[in-house]
């Protein structure tokens, strides 16, 4: 069943509800009409014209809303969440040509080539075409874009990735496996922002089975005692975040099984999921489930999902992120474009369904890292995507590092990543984030910041002298870094990953 048609069938139980944010709650049967009026008026207005359209908001409903609305009208939506400012919205509006901006997050902005939607007005016109079913023939196709995500651009410009429903469709279907839980246990967390591929699992995955969408957005995020009462009453069974955010709420010890007691699963992307978060909520969530999804936005977001086993745990490597793709390839280059061998580390490539067709009207990019391929007698789209990973005898694979991390200090080369994971085996740290220092256009030195796995009393001078001299026991002298600087706690984005932007400042 097409999943769209699927989300809508739940509208037959009238009291089924899709998502709780705040005091407000939103049913499914609210979210088919209101989806459906929305759609009917982007009809009437644009016809087969089939230009992306604009979301700018949060978490509110009508954010869900208008995504089903697009895609029922036949448009590819773009998310962008509240913390992108206005001059970032303004370069994706160029970018994607976008003739519709639903304005449901108020950011003030004029333009008069484009038409605005406030949220009222939304509202209104869901009121007007209430009852009113869209022509299905409008719909967005296999091949049509169904989302367009923007990400950083090298060049100071954001970078649309283009995914088709097909590409959403082939990722879904082979991974609900990994969001099962127990029957009646149907409430999913609704954290990840809308414009971060993670919170596709919870919007797509989650609205496809049928489940409650409870929302934590980034107001909840910046108060614990709120964030707490929420997750106390939410009744949560599936968890989706980052590895970060889940960290952060590790802080306090009561984020445990007595707060999330119906918690079954936990759902990690977007960063290194670290074997000692893994051992702590194992052991406050006794009996839970963890998954660990690699993928990058470019290939929907996983391409694989590891299940972390007491046998993952019980080794001295790191936590795997893939084992194998259904239906595509995953391949561990080196520099010519040969396969490596077990164990020697390469870049990871994607060959797949899932993977996106390129970056929105930027042929130039697109072409530096996706290709075609032809696979028994089939033309598969792939990626490169700059990852560097090994293979071990188990056909397991292991996250390294970027290859755009790799620097050059004082003659030697080293990966950023290599030292950050390093530094994540002490005893006493709980993560680490690194920075290479430039001066007169060279790499002078290193900067860690760091959080330590318990509160200390000795002086800070003292726990740098520690931790360096711990560190040189698992890496080579040279690649310590000079600088390290503790942190009660690292800093996140909108997204739930470590702030990285943030940190650098203090290097300034």
């Amino acid at each position: 069943m097409d999943f769209l048609d699927k989300i809508d069938s739940y509208a037959a139980e009238s009291n089924k509800i899709a998502q709780i944010y705040r005091d407000s709650i939103l049913t499914y049967k609210e979210l088919k009409e209101k989806s459906d009026a929305l759609a009917c008026y982007i009809i009437e207005k644009y016809g087969q014209d089939k230009t992306p359209i604009l979301i700018y908001g949060h978490k509110q409903h009508e954010m869900l809303i208008s995504f089903l609305a697009c895609s029922k009208a036949g448009h590819a939506y773009i998310p962008v969440d509240v913390t992108f400012p206005s001059a970032r919205v303004n370069d994706i509006i160029e970018s994607s040509g976008s003739k519709l901006f639903i304005n449901i997050g108020e950011l003030e902005y004029d333009s008069k080539t484009l038409e605005i939607l406030n949220v009222n007005e939304v509202n209104n016109i869901m009121e007007k075409y209430k009852g009113e079913t869209p022509d299905r023939k409008y719909r967005v196709e296999h091949d049509d874009n169904y989302y367009i995500l923007y990400t950083s651009g090298s060049t100071g410009k954001p970078k649309g990735v283009q995914i088709t429903k097909g590409c959403l469709a082939t990722f879904m279907e082979w991974f609900l496996k990994y969001a099962e839980v127990s029957q009646g246990k149907d409430v999913i967390i609704d954290q990840p922002s809308y414009s971060f591929d993670l919170s596709v699992v919870n919007v797509y995955v989650g609205l496809y089975k049928g489940n409650t969408l409870y929302t934590i957005d980034k107001k909840m995020v910046e108060s614990f005692q709120e964030l707490y009462d929420h997750l106390g009453k939410s009744n949560i069974a599936t968890w989706v975040a980052t590895p970060s955010f889940t960290d952060m709420c590790m802080l306090d010890d009561k984020f445990n099984r007595e707060l999330l007691p119906n918690l079954e699963r936990m759902i990690f992307s977007g960063e290194v999921l670290p074997k000692k978060l893994a051992h702590r909520l194992f052991e406050r969530f006794p009996g839970v489930k963890i998954v660990n999804g690699y993928g990058p936005t470019e290939a929907t977001v996983f391409v694989d999902a590891v299940e972390v086993t007491p046998e993952i745990m019980s080794t001295d490597k790191s936590i795997p992120i893939a084992f194998n793709m259904e239906g595509g390839t995953l391949l561990v280059i080196d520099e010519a474009g040969k396969e490596v061998a077990v164990g020697e580390k390469g870049e990871f490539i994607i060959i797949g369904d899932t993977v996106s067709p390129g970056y929105y009207n930027n042929e130039e990019i697109t072409k530096k890292v996706f290709f075609k391929v032809e696979e028994n007698g089939v033309i598969k789209r792939g990626y490169k995507t700059g990852d560097l990973v090994y293979k071990d005898v188990d056909g397991y694979i292991y996250y390294c590092g970027r290859k755009d991390f790799q620097i050059k200090l004082n003659g030697y080369r080293m990966e950023i990543e290599d030292i950050e994971n390093n530094i994540r085996k002490l005893e006493l740290i709980n993560n680490a984030v690194i920075f290479p220092v430039y001066k007169d256009d060279k790499v002078a030195n290193l900067t860690a910041f760091v959080t330590l796995k318990e509160k200390n009393e000795e002086k800070e001078f003292k726990m740098v002298l520690k931790i360096k001299e711990e560190l040189k026991r698992l890496i080579p002298a040279y690649m310590v870094p000079k600088n390290i600087k503790i942190k009660e706690q690292l800093p996140t984005n909108s997204n739930g990953k470590v702030d990285r932007k943030k940190l650098m400042e203090e290097l300034r």
